[in-house]
């Protein structure tokens, strides 16, 4: 295991695009510089996803929420270019992608996004973005509590049945995350079946982080200013119980974006967003060799990025310039930057 690589990274507010090397640099002198970073958004960047081209990987896209009233989702290509809008959301939060989801007899890529300010997740076809969900599916209905935030996609390797799982503003101290079945209708839309809630809360801030390792089968969530919680992502597991709560310490304040970088079937890293310290935290996915539900931090790693949000990983080969994949990472000024995954690497190997 790698030497735990330790940066007291400045807090830096900016308010506008980051668009030089020098302002960049501001942030940490030893921080990771992004390969591209996009055009602004109208309000405020939050989460962003990944769309693979079916047989271009550098045809790629990033799709990415503008969280506000009057906010949208942003298709970016890798140049960082915006190539699409959505129809006006009322403040999506964040996003997943689910590839080959099966709509009356055909396979088709969609991407989920919550809305809070109607209490739905709302589903459109990728790359086209249009709506697929007949105006939208209600969550947390019945709860006092709803404002949905987070949202992972799980598709269950056996029969690939898709679920959504789905955080929210506040919620109780126990079964704070709601998991919705997806089914294709006959008439091309997308409707959601609640089939469980689960994981526990400690009520400090909210729970807006999730990832799902699908081959492994785990769900994970950050519990701002707790830790990371771990869970079986199957509904049919027959648990509910945690199993695991870890990096429990060297955040400055909140835990916010998650995504996993395999180097294996079964193995790479959890990355998680060290928010107000600008930086990101590298966990084995695999756990100890003994104790797989046991994540020691491996490294933490500055970069450029400004209070990171949301983040997202691809493995796959996206061309030239991102050739073992890249990180995406919401920054303040209303952008994302995408990472180079092979400057993350060689900081792991120091």
């Amino acid at each position: 295991m790698n030497n735990i690589l330790r940066y007291s990274c400045l807090v830096f507010s900016v308010s506008a695009c980051i668009s030089s090397a020098d302002k960049l640099a501001a942030v940490h002198p030893n921080a990771i510089k992004p390969s591209v970073i996009t055009q602004q958004v109208a309000f405020d960047t939050d989460d962003p996803a990944i769309w693979i081209h079916p047989t271009d990987s550098s045809s790629s896209l990033v799709i990415g929420t503008d969280k506000n009233e009057a906010g949208a989702l942003f298709v970016f290509d890798l140049e960082g270019k915006v190539v699409k809008k959505s129809i006006p959301l009322n403040r999506p939060n964040n996003v997943d992608i689910v590839q080959g989801f099966l709509i009356n007899g055909k396979r088709m890529d969609i991407a989920v996004t919550t809305e809070r300010g109607t209490n739905m997740i709302r589903v459109f076809s990728l790359p086209d973005l249009e709506v697929i969900d007949g105006g939208g599916i209600p969550v947390f209905e019945g709860e006092k509590e709803r404002s949905p935030m987070g949202i992972s996609l799980y598709t269950r390797p056996a029969d690939k049945a898709v679920f959504a799982i789905v955080g929210r503003k506040n919620g109780p101290a126990d079964r704070y995350l709601w998991q919705y079945q997806l089914q294709g209708n006959a008439d091309g839309t997308i409707s959601a079946k609640k089939v469980r809630s689960f994981g526990k809360f400690s009520g400090k801030k909210e729970i807006e982080a999730i990832t799902v390792d699908n081959e492994l089968g785990y769900v994970y969530y950050s519990d701002e200013q707790t830790g990371i919680r771990k869970y079986y992502a199957d509904p049919a597991q027959h648990s509910d119980a945690e199993l695991s709560l870890f990096a429990q310490h060297g955040f400055v304040s909140d835990h916010e974006g998650l995504a996993i970088y395999k180097t294996a079937p079964d193995a790479g890293y959890i990355v998680a967003s060290n928010q107000q310290n600008n930086s990101i935290m590298l966990y084995p996915r695999q756990g100890n060799p003994d104790a797989p539900h046991q994540h020691e931090l491996i490294a933490e790693i500055p970069i450029s990025a400004v209070e990171c949000d949301g983040l997202e990983i691809t493995t796959i080969n996206l061309g030239q310039r991102f050739p073992k994949g890249m990180l995406v990472a919401m920054s303040n000024g209303k952008v994302f930057h995408y990472y180079d995954w092979r400057e993350i690497d060689q900081r792991l190997k120091k």
